[in-house]
Formats: C-alpha cells, structure tokens, sequence
C-alpha cells in the first residue's frame, strides 16, 4: 500500500496540477474546480492556439459536454451545426446521403468550428472557477519523491524563472506532441499520413449543415463548415507534403472533388497558405504510477479522418468526474490509483476501443492501394447506398452515440461480405475459380485490417 509521507503532505499548493489547457485539460479544470478541488493548470502559451485538427465534434461529444456543464462553450463564436455526412464516390461520381441517427428528443447534431475559438471558451469557462489558478509557463519536469510524482517543475513565461507547484494528483494533458509522454507511456505514436488544409471561403454544401466526405485516388479528403463563410478542406497525404504542392492539389486533388468544392478550391490555393499536420496513431497503454495520470492524447490517438478525438477526450473528463467524485482525499494513493485503473479499463469499454479501431480501419479502406483493399472500398459505398441500418448502424458509431464493439464487428464484417458476393456477381460462371480467389483475398485483407487493430486495443494493459 502506497501513502503519503508528512513532508510530501506539508508540500501541497493544490489539489490536482494539469499540464496542458487544451480541450481536455480546460474541461477537465472546470469539472475538477466544480468538485471542490483547488487546481492550478500550467500552459506554454495562453494566446488562442491556431490549429487544423480538432474542429470536428461529434454528437457523442456534444453530449459529454452537457453532462459537464460546458455546453455553453459551443455558443458565441459562430460555430457551424453539424448533422450528418454526404459521402462522394469521386470515380462514379455518385454520393449517399449518411444523416445522423436520432436520440429521444427527435435530433443528434455536432458541431465544427476553429479550434483556438473553441478552446479560449474552455479556458474562460475554467478560468471564471474560483478554485483554479493558471499559469502561463512551460513545464520542465516531473517532481518526484519516493517513486510517487508529488508536482511540478516549471518556468514562468514572464520572467523564465523556475518555480515549483506540489500536488496530490498531477495530470499530464500536454496533447499530441505531449513532452511527459516517454517518461510515462511504453510506445511512441506513429504517423500514418498527414493532412494538407485549407479555407474554402464562402464555399456551397452539398446539403446544408452535413459535412463531406470526397472517396479518390490516391487518398480521402474530408470538407466541413467551420463558421458562417469558412470551410476546412483536409486532403490526407499518405507521403506527406508534395514538393510542389500547388500543383498537386491543383492537378490531382481538385480534378476529382465534387464541382461545388472545386472553384472555391482552386480559389484558396491562389490566396492561402497550405498547411499541414501530421495523423498519428497511438495505442492507449495505460500506466498506474502514484500521483499521476495521463490523458487525452497524450496517451491515445488515432486517425482524425473520423473526427473522434475530441469526443473521446471529453468522455474522459466525464470518467475521471464519475471515478474520482468521492475521493475526499488524492493522497490515498492506493485509493487513486485503483480510479486510474478503472477509468482506463472504463474508457476502452464505453467508447474508445470502437472509436480508435474503426477509425484506423476506415481510414487503411479508404486509402486502399491494394486491389483488394479498393473492392472493399467500393463495397462499403455501396452498402451505405442499401441504406436502412446499413447507414444507421455504422452512423451511430461514427457519431459516438453508441460505440458497440458488437455493432461495429457486425457492419464492418457485413460490408466484406457485401464485397465477395459483389465478386461473385460480376464475374461469369466459368471464372469461379476467379471469384474464389478475389474473394479469399478480400476475406484476408479485411482480417489484416482489423484484427491488428483489435489486438492493439486488447493487449494493452494496465502497468
């Protein structure tokens, strides 16, 4: 049994130190100081954060934000309501119509907007809290003593003086490209491909408040409103960055979006600087070490084509609110560490074990380079044209209003099916041999795809 040492005790500024006030530290602040607790949030850089991710949630993170008491932070800054999908198939220049399901009160709906908007009003909502304290400073290190982290070392933005913070709980919340993430975490992300982006002005929908999403060669790209006359369009780059960009976007990407996209498109690559950002994936694996807990991404990512990580980020505010809520005391460590187990244990069941497998499964399907891979593809379009709930079905776990293992192993599974007698269907009675291959090969690609995925969500477990 781990306790806490009368010195270590004696130390305390605060009750939790975040590190990191972007989507889910701002939140989690909030919902902390809301509790009761005294909490102090360390972040580099206070001005509003200008980045191309992270401006999608979905209806499962609109709702964690209404059991949070922060869904005030949508308002006021002219985000854009989203309700559903339109996905276009570039080659057959066809397109399905995938709405949002709807709940008890009739609709579901997201939200997309700029991002740095989006968490300035987190930041405020955190900041008006009497109970939490920010800091505007870069932290250096992780104090430790005994084996258990007990605060904070960092530097004061203002003056570069070196300052300490103790704390029974410290959360590491520092994001993506999280400093604190070797010290705590065994595995390092990996980048399957990057997103190019840009702002479409004034740029037409296909139908009004659905984002879009554009099936090409060599790669997806997906378009949605962020304000009243501003659209986001991100290609995803499997090679990253073109040399000569302009000219890719201009001579491979635009000629296969759908033609309201294409002149607004070819208008920003005219006035607007093409901005990148790396997609990485990492595998949650979580880590029991007393005093501290990491989160967000800093310990989980996957590819954003699906738009998840915000929401997942949110629910785990939502975790960490129902599993710590009566803990009077963060030194209890053994008592803590027992929560951080049963949140990274409740975290992949409720929702993120769906949301980070089918969003690398849908992303390897489409941007398949294999054959196999391609008839796959062209049959989950196909399937989503059956409608019913071969669009309900996958719809509500892209949505994350309920991400079921058993629904999401039941469509994807459906769609290969879909695929192989599709191959039977098209080849003549005299190529069976033919259709029993092709159809072996899908069966195989599919488990390739999947069954990977499912193992890294399953192997991980708590250290």
């Amino acid at each position: 049994m781990v306790t806490e040492t009368s010195e270590q005790k004696r130390s305390v500024d605060c009750d939790v130190v975040i590190i990191g006030s972007g989507v889910l530290g701002s939140a989690l602040a909030t919902t902390m100081a809301r509790n009761g607790r005294q909490v102090t949030v360390i972040e580099r850089d206070l001005k509003e954060p200008d980045r191309i991710v992270g401006e999608l949630l979905q209806p499962g993170g609109c709702q964690a934000l209404e059991k949070l008491g922060l869904e005030g932070c949508l308002e006021g800054f002219d985000a854009h309501t989203i309700k559903g999908y339109v996905l276009h198939e570039a080659k057959t220049k066809s397109k399905v119509h995938v709405p949002y399901p709807t709940d008890e009160n009739g609709s579901t709906w997201g939200k997309a907007f700029h991002h740095g908007k989006f968490v300035m009003a987190l930041r405020r909502a955190a900041m008006a809290e009497e109970n939490t304290h920010y800091i505007e400073g870069t932290v250096t290190e992780l104090l430790e003593e005994n084996g258990i982290t007990i605060g904070v070392e960092y530097k004061e933005r203002a003056t570069g003086e070196l300052k300490q913070v103790y704390a029974a709980l410290t959360v590491v919340a520092d994001g993506c490209f999280s400093k604190f993430r070797k010290n705590l975490v065994k595995l390092s992300p990996t980048v399957p491909s990057h997103f190019a982006a840009l702002v479409l002005k004034d740029c037409p929908q296909s139908i009004d408040n659905h984002a879009e999403l554009v099936l090409m060669e060599p790669s997806p790209v997906l378009i949605y409103q962020i304000s009243s006359n501003e659209t986001r369009i991100l290609i995803d780059l499997k090679s990253g960055m073109p040399p000569n960009s302009k000219e890719y976007m201009r001579d491979t990407i635009a000629p296969n979006l759908p033609e309201h996209i294409r002149g607004p498109f070819l208008r920003a690559l005219e006035v607007d600087r093409i901005r990148s950002m790396p997609n990485s994936w990492l595998p949650p694996v979580p880590i029991i070490k007393p005093g501290v807990v990491c989160l967000g991404d800093a310990v989980n990512m996957r590819h954003p084509l699906t738009g998840g990580g915000m929401s997942v980020a949110f629910n785990d505010v939502v975790l960490f609110h129902e599993y710590f809520k009566d803990i009077k005391d963060l030194h209890d460590y053994s008592r803590v560490m027992r929560a951080i187990k049963d949140l990274y244990i409740g975290r992949k069941k409720r929702q993120s074990f769906v949301v980070n497998v089918m969003s690398m499964a849908l992303y390897e399907l489409f941007a398949a380079d294999d054959a196999h891979l391609k008839r796959l593809k062209d049959a989950c379009f196909a399937y989503f044209q059956l409608g019913g709930e071969c669009v309900n079905g996958p719809v509500s776990l892209l949505s994350i209003m309920n991400p079921s293992p058993g629904v999401f192993l039941t469509h994807f599974f459906a769609v290969a099916m879909y695929a192989v007698y599709f191959q039977f269907k098209t080849e003549p009675w005299w190529a069976l041999h033919r259709s029993l291959y092709s159809s072996a090969g899908i069966l195989v690609k599919a488990s390739c795809i999947l069954f990977p995925l499912v193992w890294d969500e399953l192997k991980t477990v708590v250290h």
